[in-house]
């Protein structure tokens, strides 16, 4: 088992399309105090102090916090968030409404024009191997790595992202 744990709400995402791409910061409040929560579960757990994130700010800089208290800290592309191509860093309104209907046409194989499909997300999330316990990813590739609907999603059926700075316990995938 390990324990993903959602990056802080980010500055400037309000109303964009925030993917892979687009690198935004966090408080540094906001990313300290999830490291705390991080290094009191990691105590409570009696797990090793050892944590991988994403390579973005939002997750690294939880990773900088923790081990500057002493955790060795892993920078990992695999965890990465969706890359959604041209929309990335977008804001949602200046989307055309026909791109959005293309997506739905095609939610699992649409590319963003240049950025990651569904599937491609999907795949790359469940074939990640945990070298760790602890991580701090994002919430697009948390719900990728936990989907469990056998058939392939529909925009109906995807579920909402875990909240800023929660946990999720998994267990290793078998990819």
């Amino acid at each position: 088992m390990f324990t993903i744990w959602r990056h802080p709400r980010p500055r400037g995402a309000e109303g964009r399309c925030i993917g892979g791409r687009t690198d935004l910061p966090v408080d540094p409040r906001k990313a300290k105090r999830l490291a705390h929560r991080i290094r009191a579960h990691a105590r409570r757990h009696a797990l090793p102090r050892e944590v991988v994130t994403s390579p973005l700010a939002r997750a690294a800089d939880v990773g900088r916090w923790l081990k500057r208290w002493g955790f060795a800290w892993r920078v990992d592309p695999a965890l990465a968030e969706m890359d959604f191509g041209r929309w990335d860093g977008q804001p949602w309104s200046a989307i055309p409404v026909h791109e959005f209907d293309r997506w739905m046409a095609d939610f699992c194989g649409f590319d963003f024009d240049g950025g990651e499909s569904l599937t491609a997300l999907l795949a790359r999330a469940a074939a990640w191997q945990p070298p760790c316990a602890l991580a701090v990813g994002h919430g697009g590739w948390i719900t990728a790595r936990h989907w469990r609907g056998g058939a392939a999603p529909t925009a109906s059926s995807w579920p909402p992202p875990p909240g800023y700075g929660r946990p999720t316990a998994s267990a290793p995938s078998a990819a």
